[in-house]
């Protein structure tokens, strides 16, 4: 990559020598991407490098392998929401996880397009509803595209597609109510927006965070587990008390 520009959502940020920051950007068409921002921790700069916000890159790289300087270009900012609680939470995490989770310079235009919308859906919604069920999915959908996909689509006991209501931990496959008649205690609650749609209630909600988060534990975070899930766990006690 010797030059490149392009659109991206910023993901990570973290200091890198006196006056400078190593930020990781999201890309459509080659994933994440880090560069070094001259000056990314200056007052000017750290509305702009915020996770969430979209901008405009521009790398510059010498050679293939060398990290590249950075200029960065504010194309709309989610600033505000950093000052609610819940939104914020939200945004980090969902920044954090594509961070620490995607291979650089891999790309993953399906995950581009589902992280923009999930964080258009927080800054548009007027409460956590509007936007928790997007959350689930958006993990749902990284899970599947870095080949840990849970297969909704059939009872794994009995092979039927009706009535699926739970999901295995073993096998990370759909279970049917019948199918599951005397084990439900081993098994995850399969909300039911994820197979029909919809925004679902909050119990089911909590049920689908549950769900990606016992996968995400199990077969992304393994390495990351105290940092990463104590603040995934935050915004789940957060969601849980918005609507206690």
């Amino acid at each position: 990559m010797a030059a490149l520009i392009t659109s991206a959502l910023v993901c990570a940020v973290r200091p890198h020598g006196e006056h400078g920051a190593i930020a990781r950007l999201l890309t459509p068409a080659h994933g994440l991407i880090a560069g070094y921002v001259q000056g990314g921790r200056s007052r000017s700069m750290r509305p702009v490098l915020l996770p969430g916000n979209a901008v405009k890159g521009e790398f510059r790289a010498r050679t293939e392998g060398q990290l590249a300087s950075l200029a960065v270009e504010l194309a709309h900012s989610r600033a505000p929401l950093f000052g609610e609680p819940l939104p914020a939470a939200a945004i980090d995490w969902s920044c954090a996880l594509t961070a620490a989770t995607l291979a650089d310079q891999t790309p993953y235009p399906t995950l581009f397009e589902a992280l923009d919308g999930l964080l258009g859906a927080v800054e548009a919604a007027p409460a956590a509803r509007g936007w928790a069920a997007a959350l689930v999915r958006y993990e749902l959908l990284l899970l599947a595209e870095l080949g840990f996909g849970l297969d909704l689509t059939r009872c794994a006991a009995l092979g039927v597609s009706d009535d699926l209501a739970f999901v295995s931990p073993r096998s990370a496959a759909a279970v049917s109510r019948v199918g599951a008649a005397g084990y439900e205690g081993r098994l995850l609650p399969l909300p039911p927006f994820l197979l029909h749609g919809g925004k679902g209630d909050w119990d089911q909600i909590i049920d689908g965070l549950r769900l990606t988060g016992f996968f995400l534990e199990r077969s992304l975070l393994t390495d990351r587990r105290a940092d990463m899930l104590a603040a995934r766990e935050r915004l789940v006690e957060r969601l849980k008390r918005a609507v206690a």
